[in-house]
Parts: C-alpha cells; structure tokens; sequence
C-alpha cells in the first residue's frame, strides 16, 4: 500500500525507534505553545473566518461556514406552516440523539416527564459513536476532581466557564458509575478494578476505556435505555426551526420528516437542543472525524431565536486524522495510541514533539512540521506525519494493538496496513465544535425561557481546547442534568399562543445589513456534489 517514496521514509523510521524507547521529547514552554498556535494552528487563520453581521454576536468573528448559515433565512419563510395543528404535545422535547440527547431522555423520564427525542437521523448516528480513546474521571487513589479541574482549565486557555467545568470534574465519578450501573462495559483488570490511562493533557491516568470502541459502547447502551423505557424516538426527522410563545417562551419546534419533506408540529414546555457538532461543514477545507449529520443545527436554530453563541471561533482539530490511505481520509486515530506509547515522527524519522501535549498544540505542531519545515511524507491528498505504532508493543508487549485499539487495527487491515509492523500516517482532522450555545449551570440558555442545550452544542465547558475524554463526559453530565433540569421546569409552564415571528424579524435584519441572501439554513445534511447549484 506504501509508496516508494514512504517506504523511504518507513527505514529512517525504524532506524530511530530503538533509541527513541523511554526517551521522551521535551515540553514545549508555555510561550512556545503560544507562538506555534498563532503561527500555525487553523483558529488563527484570519481568512477562514467572517464577522456576523446579525444578532446577539454581531460584530464577532465564526468560522466562515458557520457565519454563511447564520446569514441564511429560515427554512421556513414563506411556508405555510398551521401551528394550530400539533402534531406531538410533550412536556420535554429533545433534539439529538447521540449521547447528550439519550442521557437527557433517559433522566427526563425517570423524573416522570412526558418526553421525546427527535433525531434526523436514527438515535446513535452522532459522534459518541465515533468516539474511541475514552472518557474521563478523577475516580483513582492519586486523583481527585480538583486535578482534573486543573488539566482541564489550563488545556482550554484557562477561558472555560468556572461553573460549568466545575460541575464537569466533579460529577464525572457519579457518571462512571451510572454508565457502569447500565451495563457499560468498561476495560478492568482481573480484581475489577477499571483500567485508566493518560491523555494529552492530563497529569493523572483518569481515561477509562472499553478498549477503542469506548463511544460505540456509551452509545449501545444508552440506546438500549431509550428502548427499554419505550421512550418516543421519531427517527429521520430534523428539527429546522424553534417554536416561540407570546411570552418570549420556547414553546417547541417545527420538524420535517427527512423522506418525505412532511412538516411536523411539535409542542414542548421544555426543549432541549442536543444536536451535536459542526465537523461535516468542512471549515477551511479539512477533512472531518465527524458522522453525516454534524452540521451545527442546534446552533443556528437557538442563535436566530436569540440564543447568544460562546467561543463560536474555536474549533478542535484532532492531530491525528487518517492522512493514507485516501479510502479513510480524515478518519480518527484515537489518542489512546499515542497514549500507549507510540511517538509522532517526521520523514527524517525525527521525534519532534512531545506525544501527549493538549490536541491544539500537537495539530500546530504537525501542520508546522509539513508546512514549514518540510519534513513532512507525501500523499494523494497532501502531506502526512509519521505515527510509530509498532513502539506500543516494544514497550507493552505482543498483541497489546490487538487487546487496546482492535478498531483501529482492523481498520487498517482492511487495506493492508499493520500497525503492529509498520507505523501510519496522520494529518489533523477537523474533530469538535469547543464553543456553541451559551448556558449557565443548570444547563438553561441565559436568553431563551425554558430552552436548555447539551453536549457538544454547548459552549463554554471546556474553554478553547478540550482535553482528550472530557466530551464523552460532558455528554453524560450535562445531557443528565438537562434531563433531570427540564423536567422539574415543565411542571410550572403554562404555554402561550405559539408563533414564528422571530423568523421574520431575523429575516428583516438580515436584509437591513445587506444580507439578502439566498440561502437557507439549517443545512441539515452536508453537500458533497459537484457542478450543480446549490
């Protein structure tokens, strides 16, 4: 599958891996962080970003794609759409149905509430199931929340929301063992006791795993909860525009069915946007981790209802994304191999950075070692970086890959490729939206009655960077909480006269700035044609 030009570079690899066992790279300072992000990492590029000319965030920056959908109209402008005809009548209304949704469904209804997830696609087609390395959780003898508190906040810039990290670390013990309670199967050793390793980032080993699939198996399981509770899920059907009342109320959302293009009414005393990331927006060209359906919905429905977006310029680039083959282009490398052991090496089969540095300061590092220093590998696609696989079982022992990572074995087997013999190579992949919808503890919006988000549409959790491990977690807190939250606010709602008006108003605004445009949003489902309008 190797080129000769990589293959080249395989032996320069291999020359050097004796003498890199048990050396570690340096650290880089705290300045030199900082220099290599302005340089080199995507956030900083001035050109892949645009002002927002409307609404709560006028005059701040987001990523160009997302600013195009902000600039849109409504679906709906236009439609004649009969509120008076409701469709589905719930106390809770969830939005997504990946891990913060589930969660969130699952508390709901265990607090008695009426409720109902509605997914455009089917319940687990979301990035918890892309998620691999783990989840984390100050749980051990050496660790404690604080710690974990620490690593997180200085990963994110020290700008995360104190409340909201806060309840992050803290109830991140209680979610372990309530995803444990629920049947996850989690990696222990022969006395029970749960596996932990490090992440980029942390100081302790607080990752717990189940094995490579970790996402995959949160997920299983939380769809089973759903199930079993006989929980309402109404598949293949999008929410495209929150449902206000003369109170300035989120009083539900209009959905359309994804097959038939059929609108739905659904009224809801609380509603709760779960809708995930942004990845398959492809800002500034990069490939993405991400599942079909992650297009920032959430955000661009809670912002044109009023809903203020928090660090909406900050985007997590995973630093290693499959880069070879182009069959899995963008595919996600859990970080988990590099915590096992395995180095991130140039063409010159040079050790150029510490492993385990936060996930900003590696993809800078890699995108500086192509780009500037010329010491990247060659590919159809561009260049790629050098990820030493076969270190792992020199330090940890034979069949260690196929015990830790399967998955990620598997899948380069699939096109020939073992990791086990020979090392892989990675580019950064565009991998999670750090800022969204502004919330406070509770998981409200601070604008929007009765409108609480979850999970990877929220904004402000983990600051400018997220450490490895810590979206799987605040999918659990953060969907539970909004659960448990929204249905102890349904009980005192009292719904008024249900309208659409913020639609046009948003509509006019956009005119008044010059922004007539002819685009709609949200955009639901990525566009990968070519040659044809869109």
């Amino acid at each position: 599958m190797f080129t000769a030009e990589m293959l080249e570079s395989i032996k320069k690899v291999e020359a050097t891996r004796a003498a890199r066992i048990g050396v570690e790279p340096r650290r880089m300072t705290a300045e030199e962080k900082d220099e290599l992000l302005r340089k080199f990492h995507p956030d900083y590029r001035a050109e892949g970003f645009q002002e927002i000319k409307v609404g709560p965030n006028k005059g701040e920056k987001a990523p160009y794609e997302l600013g195009t959908l902000l600039h849109s109209n409504s679906r709906l402008l236009g439609a004649p759409i009969n509120l008076e005809k409701v469709d589905y009548d719930v106390d809770v209304l969830v939005i997504g149905g990946g891990g913060a949704g589930s969660s969130a469904a699952i508390e709901a209804h265990e607090a008695g509430a009426n409720v109902m997830l509605v997914t455009k696609l089917r319940i687990g087609d979301a990035n918890t199931m892309m998620a691999e390395g783990g989840i984390q959780a100050a749980d051990k003898e050496n660790d404690s929340p604080q710690q974990h508190y620490l690593d997180a906040f200085g990963g994110g810039h020290f700008a995360a929301r104190p409340e909201l990290l806060r309840r992050l670390v803290m109830e991140a013990p209680d979610a372990i063992r309530w995803l444990n309670d629920l049947g996850v199967m989690f990696d222990k050793d022969p006395d029970g006791r749960m596996v932990t390793t490090h992440g980029g980032g942390t100081s302790r080993k607080r990752m717990h795993a189940c094995k490579d699939y970790s996402g995959a198996e949160i997920m299983r399981v939380l769809r089973d909860e759903v199930w079993n509770r006989q929980i309402p899920v109404v598949d293949f059907t999008a929410a495209v525009e929150l449902i206000m009342d003369d109170q300035g109320q989120v009083a539900g959302a209009v959905l359309q069915n994804m097959e038939t293009g059929v609108y739905l009414v659904a009224r809801a005393k609380t509603v709760i946007i779960a809708t995930g990331g942004a990845g398959r927006l492809h800002y500034q060209d990069f490939p993405t981790s991400n599942h079909y359906g992650a297009t920032a919905d959430g955000l661009v429905m809670g912002y044109r209802a009023g809903a203020p977006l928090l660090y909406q310029d900050t985007i997590q680039y995973h630093p290693t994304g499959v880069a070879y083959p182009a069959q899995i282009f963008g595919a996600l490398v859990t970080e988990k191999v590099r915590s096992l052991g395995a180095m991130l090496i140039n063409a010159e089969g040079e050790a150029f950075m510490h492993p385990l540095e936060t996930r900003d300061v590696s993809a800078a590092s890699i995108i500086r070692e192509c780009r500037e220093r010329g010491k990247g590998v060659p590919t159809p696609t561009g260049f790629g970086i050098w990820l030493d696989t076969p270190m792992i079982e020199m330090i940890h022992g034979e069949g260690t890959i196929e015990k830790r990572i399967p998955a990620m074995l598997r899948m380069y087997l699939n096109y020939d490729i073992d990791m086990r013999k020979q090392p892989i190579l990675i580019y950064p992949t565009l991998h999670y939206q750090n800022g969204g919808l502004e919330i406070g503890g509770e998981g409200f919006t601070k604008a929007i009655p009765n409108l609480l988000v979850a999970g990877e549409a929220v904004g402000g959790i983990h600051g400018r960077n997220r450490l490895m491990g810590n979206s799987l977690l605040d999918i659990i807190v953060f969907g539970r909480n909004a659960g448990k939250a929204a249905a102890g606010k349904c009980k005192e709602v009292t719904l008024g006269r249900m309208n659409l008006d913020h639609s046009q108003t948003y509509a006019e605004e956009l005119k008044a700035a010059g922004l007539d445009t002819q685009e709609v949003s949200p955009l639901l489902l990525p566009k990968y044609t070519f040659g044809m309008p869109k």
